[in-house]
């Protein structure tokens, strides 16, 4: 007579986390039920007693932590978030893979239960779940058990791997508020490890399937970042190359590590897992001031020009924008001047706000240079929520310090505009960074300089010996 161990789990927790026993429907309810009224209870209690108000057991079917955390008042500790979001994982895993049970045990691709993780519909999708009754043939259940191991391995590796590189993430991100190689090189390659170890553990599997697992955990760990309204899209698309290429590199180290075979082989893995967190808070700054360069020709003059520099008029806003603008990368609209010369005070407004610019040379009609004392945010992030929790769109990781538009006399009454920007961005790798930011400062540029070479070329000019004013067209001859 044969024996379903899996049947029994030895205890509440091992069915939570680790059986892999399919679950009924009226489990996997209880259960649901069970661990919201306990996820509401602590949260509640954390709200209380930072606001005195009890919050609606309502609020807590938002898909996301970040639906809930103007409950905790309007500036919440960063310590509280921190641990609110290492709260949330354990619900997020028990509830993936008890979902993913449920789905086998309803006859369903156990991919199916990965469903629980999509906002907005993951209630809808609980609710078909919890309504399938279960197959008949237990025989059939062992078959397709086996069967799937391959997919079990692989889904158990990806959701370590991305489980851990979250509260990895979290603590580098709202407690040291750092973006340096431990969260953009050390996660990943420490979660990838994760999961090709707990892939290849217990059956030999090829190089390429452990890349793949590297590199899918790194997707699903971006994916939940997103969900968890930890960054936004924009930044999640910048950061994934090298993630995913860190990613695939630490897949084929866990499957290093699981083909050992030794008894004490997470001693070589835990240590640096346990203390990389540390080292993300207390790693170091690593400014590097960069300069960015662009220019144009304009049909005009200098001294036609160097007016619009100063203070340009309203840059038209439409679909011809570059789509880094369209999706949230703050964009330059308009440029103010208070006073005339040095110490004049120039303003420059993008679509987050205004950079200040202090006047520090004043040559007309060949240099004009400034200091930048205050900035925007560089961007409002893409993301379904109405705001994410990173850190680097308002801490001044990316920081302008100064600038200067250099005027050239060409033949033919023409002028070489240049812009130059000088920044920082502390976010390691520096170069990998600093690569993205010189893009989108020279697509700022060109915005900003096409459009001054634009009203320049147009603008009303008074040649001597005439008391009217003509207008030049756009290829500079007077109309």
């Amino acid at each position: 007579m044969s024996t379903n161990v899996e049947a029994r789990p030895k205890s509440m927790l091992h069915h939570l986390f680790v059986s892999q026993a399919p679950v009924s429907r009226r489990s996997y309810l209880s259960t649901g039920f069970s661990l919201m009224a306990l996820k509401y209870a602590v949260e509640g209690a954390i709200a209380y007693a930072l606001t005195g108000t009890l919050p609606s057991p309502i609020i807590y079917l938002a898909p996301i932590a970040k639906m809930r955390i103007a409950l905790l008042g309007a500036s919440p500790p960063a310590w509280i978030l921190a641990l609110l979001l290492l709260w949330t994982l354990p619900f997020a895993w028990i509830g993936v893979t008890m979902s993913v049970r449920r789905a086998r045990d309803a006859g369903l691709h156990p991919a199916v239960g990965l469903g629980f993780l999509l906002p907005f519909i993951n209630y809808f999708h609980i609710a078909v779940l919890a309504s399938l009754p279960t197959r008949d043939g237990s025989d059939a259940r062992a078959a397709t058990s086996e069967q799937d191991r391959p997919l079990r391995a692989a889904l158990l590796g990806v959701f370590v791997g991305a489980l851990y590189l979250i509260p990895v993430a979290a603590i580098g991100l709202l407690l040291g508020e750092n973006y340096g190689a431990g969260i953009f090189l050390g996660a990943p390659l420490l979660s990838g490890a994760l999961a090709g170890f707990f892939y290849c553990r217990d059956a030999h599997r090829s190089a390429v399937a452990a890349v793949a697992i590297g590199v899918a955990t790194q997707l699903v760990a971006a994916a939940l970042m997103v969900i968890f309204a930890l960054e936004g899209f924009i930044c999640i698309f910048m950061a994934m190359p090298i993630a995913m290429v860190i990613g695939a590199v630490g897949g084929l180290l866990g499957r290093s590590i699981a083909g050992v075979r030794r008894r004490n082989w997470h001693s070589g893995l835990s240590a640096p897992m346990l203390l990389l967190p540390m080292l993300i808070v207390a790693e170091p700054s690593n400014r590097v001031e960069r300069v960015v360069t662009s220019s144009v020709e304009v049909d005009a003059a200098p001294d036609a020009v160097w007016d619009v520099v100063v203070a340009f008029p309203e840059i038209p806003t439409d679909t011809t924008a570059h789509w880094l603008f369209r999706a949230g990368v703050a964009m330059p609209l308009r440029a103010r001047i208070e006073g005339n010369g040095v110490g004049a005070v120039r303003h420059c407004e993008f679509t987050t706000g205004a950079f200040v610019e202090p006047i520090t040379v004043w040559d007309k009609p060949r240099h004009l240079a400034f200091d930048v004392t205050a900035q925007p945010e560089p961007m409002r992030e893409m993301s379904p929520w109405p705001s994410v929790l990173a850190p680097h769109i308002a801490n001044g990781t990316l920081r302008s310090h100064r600038g200067e538009f250099v005027l050239e006399p060409l033949p033919g009454g023409r002028t070489r505009l240049i812009g130059r920007t000088w920044y920082s961005v502390d976010m390691a790798p520096e170069p990998y960074w600093a690569s993205w930011v010189d893009w989108v400062v020279h697509e700022v540029h060109l915005r900003v300089l096409s459009h001054i070479a634009d009203v320049a070329a147009t603008q009303p000019v008074l040649p001597v010996g005439l008391t009217a004013p003509i207008r030049r067209d756009t290829a500079g001859q007077p109309d």
